[in-house]
């Protein structure tokens, strides 16, 4: 019988600022809820809170739009300055129409408004949150702050899916955990050979973590995980990205 995996929201972090020391900030809260950090334990880390450290906030009154936001941005009934965010982001623009922008972002994920969110941020009405630079990039930095203990980071963020209704939490940056595990080549419990099983791992703890995270007044975008498997090779986000070239529905 596989040992449980446990899920624990760390409470108490403050409001994260440009600048932040964040790895501070976890320990702190990892103390205060009476963890101590064990080799192979796993961070879940909010894309919000690593984006607002990061700097990566906008105010839209700074945002000239170009010719081309202002006409996307009447089809899809949104202000040009953030549609111009937008597509400064993104490489594609794979659906527009009324009060639905969908875009691949420039790391490679198809999302709505390529992960530009105004949700849990202060002046709202006047301040955007982008994605990290390098989601993989911040999970890796995050992991190596808790050097010499060997933990994985996941950065999350909450995803809509094709004909599915309802967002989940998924991974966009992983760092010293296996995002991907590929079944294929091993058999089942009748010898079958499995031909293109691949498990998105990283995807299933972001999704676990974001049971007990919560998504609107909680405040706690960290979640500690213990008693994964890590027996699978260490793969990063990017793994996660299906090829634009295996995209059957474009």
């Amino acid at each position: 019988m596989p040992a449980p995996v446990a899920f624990r929201a760390l409470p108490g972090l403050p409001e994260v600022e440009p600048g932040a020391d964040l790895p501070r900030l976890i320990r702190t809260a990892l103390r205060a809820a009476d963890i101590e950090l064990q080799p192979r334990d796993v961070l879940v880390v909010a894309q919000k809170i690593i984006s607002k450290a990061e700097g990566r906030q906008r105010r839209l009154a700074e945002v000239t739009p170009s010719p081309a936001a202002i006409e996307l941005a009447m089809t899809v009934r949104k202000d040009p300055r953030f549609v111009e965010l937008v597509l400064a982001e993104s490489s594609a623009v794979v659906r527009a129409v009324p009060d639905i922008l969908i875009t691949r972002h420039r790391s490679g994920f198809v999302m709505a408004n390529a992960g530009i969110d105004r949700s849990n941020l202060p002046n709202a009405e006047d301040t955007v949150l982008l994605l990290p630079l390098d989601c993989d990039a911040s999970a890796q930095a995050l992991r190596a702050a808790f050097a010499p203990i060997d933990v994985g980071v996941i950065v999350s963020d909450s995803f809509g899916r094709p004909w599915r209704q309802g967002t989940v939490n998924v991974a966009l940056g992983v760092a010293g955990f296996p995002a991907m595990l590929d079944q294929r080549g091993t058999v089942d419990r009748h010898g079958r050979v499995m031909q293109t099983t691949q498990i998105a791992l990283g995807d299933a703890v972001a999704a676990g973590a974001g049971l007990v995270m919560g998504e609107t007044t909680e405040g706690t975008p960290v979640v500690h995980v213990r008693g994964l498997d890590f027996s699978a090779p260490l793969t990063d986000g990017q793994s996660l990205v299906r090829a634009t070239a295996e995209d059957l529905f474009r």
